[in-house]
């Protein structure tokens, strides 16, 4: 490998940490180089191990072994989840029975069902059951199993066992990338127990912000059904959504109110 490319896949390590995501034709500007270069950049990059591909570019991986933890993870795109999250809460009924996953874009629908609703809600978050604990309208199974430490939510065999048990009306899904048939998950034990949520729910709704379309940067896939739902962000672009549209995803976006600057004091 010339020190020319070896110096441009380190320059593309360090914008995807620098700057998140990075399109293809913008690394293929900055460097002078054909896209088809920068693809090969990626793919080689990824199966390093030191960037996530996204819908048309790349990403940094952080964290737990390219995880970042739920703390991090929540402090994300916190504004477009707030707003995936109202647009969720419409999605849900009075009386009715839903699985929330683990993953902050579901922790914050989470609050979004604190007023006004009496549900039954099984989930296998912690961050879940820590917003709807004093809810005295909502009752609560938790679904118990082994705590993952980067996600706080619960996996395993215990998991699996009482979610055969149980069956609603909807579940809502968080995901670490979504493609048109499938969400990446950083571990098997996730993406097999969400592929039973899938199974268990007669509706799949995926929260996934704008950053996770098209994303892949696990290798772990659960395998979605047809007619699911995905709600995402305003960040989103035609060319990520039409995608899903074609495939016959039912896509709601939600719009992220402005950041309104406060006001000085004379």
């Amino acid at each position: 490998m010339s020190i020319g490319a070896r110096q441009r896949r380190d320059d593309i390590v360090l914008l995807a940490h620098t700057s998140g995501l990075t399109s293809v034709e913008e690394l293929s500007a900055r460097f002078d180089v054909t896209a088809s270069t920068i693809r090969r950049d990626l793919a080689r990059l990824t199966s390093e191990g030191k960037i996530a591909r996204t819908y048309g570019g790349a990403m940094a991986l952080t964290g737990n072994g390219g995880e970042s933890t739920f703390r991090q993870r929540n402090q994300e795109a916190a504004a477009a989840k707030r707003a995936m999250a109202r647009l969720a809460r419409t999605l849900v009924h009075d009386g009715e029975s839903i699985l929330l996953d683990a993953g902050s874009s579901v922790a914050a629908l989470a609050v979004e069902l604190q007023h006004d609703i009496s549900l039954t809600v099984a989930t296998t978050s912690l961050a879940v059951l820590e917003e709807l604990a004093d809810v005295d309208a909502i009752h609560v199974e938790c679904l118990g199993g082994t705590l993952r430490h980067p996600s706080q939510g619960f996996v395993g065999p215990l998991a699996e066992a009482a979610l055969e048990r149980m069956t609603f009306d909807r579940v809502f899904l968080g995901a670490d990338g979504v493609a048109v048939d499938s969400i990446c998950e950083a571990d098997l034990q996730q993406t097999r127990l969400k592929e039973m949520m899938c199974r268990q729910a007669h509706e799949v709704v995926v929260l996934a912000d704008a950053s996770k379309l098209g994303a892949a940067p696990f290798h772990a896939w659960a395998k979605l059904p047809e007619g699911w739902t995905l709600v995402t962000d305003d960040s989103a672009t035609e060319e990520q959504l039409e995608p899903f549209r074609k495939a016959g995803v039912e896509v709601a976006v939600a719009t992220v109110a402005p950041v309104v600057p406060a006001a000085r004091e004379s």
